[in-house]
């Protein structure tokens, strides 16, 4: 061959192309596991019940206006009645929620959905009922109104397993829905599009006439499930959250963080306290505004009370119940240093050729990097049925064995294999701490391959490049009849 070194360099390119492929196969195994996953949580949150944001109780009352008319004079005068028809809110002077939740897992095949049920106990109390009185728009202005209806209103009712109500100290009946209120729970959040929650008449004599300026106590007895995240309106003068878990692994979200928080290996609690000074969830009630979507109390997405007024939807105080680790994501980590460990991997081959004379096949080149791709792929199906770190072990394991027993003939000698299967085993512990480096993982990941080329670098700066590809090509030109 004229050029058997192009050929060579040529024959590992066409190499790396073909393992780049499998790689890439690799990769959208990982994305279709991925997206198995979510349906997984979507196929349990359509039986069970969805994220729960919880807005209330707060007060509601139907009225109406009634005025008159007069068009026309003298014998043409008509008297006509019109009519408006409107609602009074009021939320809470201070409002008090003690709750603890407690793991419930479910499953869907191989897949874990972070299921949860709880109780919460919630104390409201109105400092009095004014606002829930009538004011006429027009001099002869005349009202009417409905009975008051405590409001409640869930993401997803479906998850209500029981409710209780009391009006100072007075037990009232539930019912479901939330009584016709002028708003509705915004779709995405993971309830219904439609209201949902549930509502207490109370007689409208508690707030009629002097009556209304009286304070009310109410107690909201609620057990409650749901899927991976829970959160609180805080419609509230002031509101005091507690919550108490065995979930060891919290993220908190929505547009504010607890004022205390404790997490510890058996579960966490955390304390909000928000004032009606740092929201405008109060007013944005009256303004008919829903719940945020689901997506908007991940913490990873900086969404500000500016954002949800901008999207329409009301403050949240948030936690989520989240695994840290993530099989599928810490595979699909893994896999976007997949081209880099081919690469390394040749490079090391190809120093090796060059340092002690031993020719490689690119057959053999093609197949080192096979296996540095099965890796992927054991990685991926191992940590399905295993804890990740037991999965990425025996992965790990298994690959720099086969790669130090294959280099044992490739290279000649059984220390080479060994060293070369060692490497591999490094390489993959990099990996593993870039893997479980999240912060600092670039600057870790950086400084490894400058390393790597630093080594490169000190190994050959004695090499004779010119000499070694000229002494390669006469030995590469050289018929078998001539003497070496």
């Amino acid at each position: 061959m004229r050029f058997p070194l192009l050929a060579k360099t040529g024959s590992i390119v066409l190499v790396g192309l073909m393992l780049t492929m499998a790689l890439f196969r690799i990769e959208l195994l990982v994305r279709e596991r991925q997206w198995r996953g979510s349906a997984a949580v979507e196929s349990v949150e359509r039986a069970h019940a969805a994220a729960q944001a919880v807005l209330g109780p707060l007060l509601e009352r139907a009225c109406t206006e009634e005025w008159d008319v007069v068009t026309g004079t003298g014998k043409d005068q008509v008297v006509n009645t019109s009519r408006r028809e409107f609602r009074l809110q009021q939320v809470p002077a201070r409002l008090a929620i003690t709750s603890r939740t407690k793991a419930d897992p479910m499953w869907r095949g191989l897949y874990k959905i972070n299921a949860w049920v709880g109780h919460f106990s919630v104390a409201a109390d109105f400092t009095t009922l004014a606002a829930l009185q009538p004011r006429p728009e027009h001099p002869d202005g005349r009202t009417q109104c409905g009975a008051p209806v405590v409001v409640l209103a869930l993401s997803d009712v479906r998850g209500v397993r029981s409710a209780a109500v009391s009006a100072d100290g007075q037990a009232v009946a539930v019912e479901p829905g939330t009584g016709g209120t002028s708003w509705a729970i915004e779709p995405g959040y993971g309830g219904t599009p439609s209201q949902g929650g549930l509502h207490s008449t109370l007689s409208s004599a508690r707030v009629d006439g002097e009556a209304g300026a009286r304070p009310l106590a109410l107690l909201v007895e609620l057990d409650l499930v749901g899927t991976s995240q829970l959160a609180w309106v805080p419609a509230a003068g002031s509101l005091r959250w507690t919550l108490d878990s065995d979930w060891p692994h919290p993220s908190f979200g929505g547009q504010f963080a607890p004022e205390q928080r404790s997490v510890r290996a058996d579960g966490f609690s955390a304390t909000w306290n928000v004032s009606s000074l740092a929201t405008t969830a109060p007013a944005d009630v009256g303004k008919g505004l829903g719940l945020c979507k689901a997506n908007s109390l991940t913490p990873d997405a900086e969404y500000t009370s500016a954002q949800a007024r901008s999207d329409r939807c009301l403050d949240l105080m948030a936690v989520g119940f989240i695994d840290p680790v993530d099989p599928h994501v810490l595979t699909d980590r893994a896999t976007k240093y997949d081209l880099l460990f081919i690469v390394l991997t040749f490079i090391a081959v190809a120093l090796i050729e060059v340092l002690s004379g031993r020719r490689v096949h690119p057959v053999q080149y093609l197949l080192v990097g096979s296996a540095l791709a099965l890796f992927f792929l054991l990685l991926l199906s191992l940590s399905e049925h295993l804890a990740f770190g037991q999965a990425y072990a025996i992965a790990s394991a298994a690959c720099a064995g086969l790669l130090g027993f294959y280099a044992t003939s490739m290279l000649g000698r059984r220390g080479a294999g060994a060293a070369f299967g060692l490497g591999i085993g490094l390489l993959y512990g990099l990996l593993y701490t870039l893997l479980r480096l999240e912060q600092s993982a670039l600057v870790v990941g950086s400084l490894m391959l400058f390393l790597a080329l630093a080594a490169v670098m000190t190994l050959t700066r004695r090499i004779d490049w010119y000499a070694l590809f000229a002494r390669v090509r006469a030995d590469r030109s050289r018929r078998p009849e001539e003497p070496a």
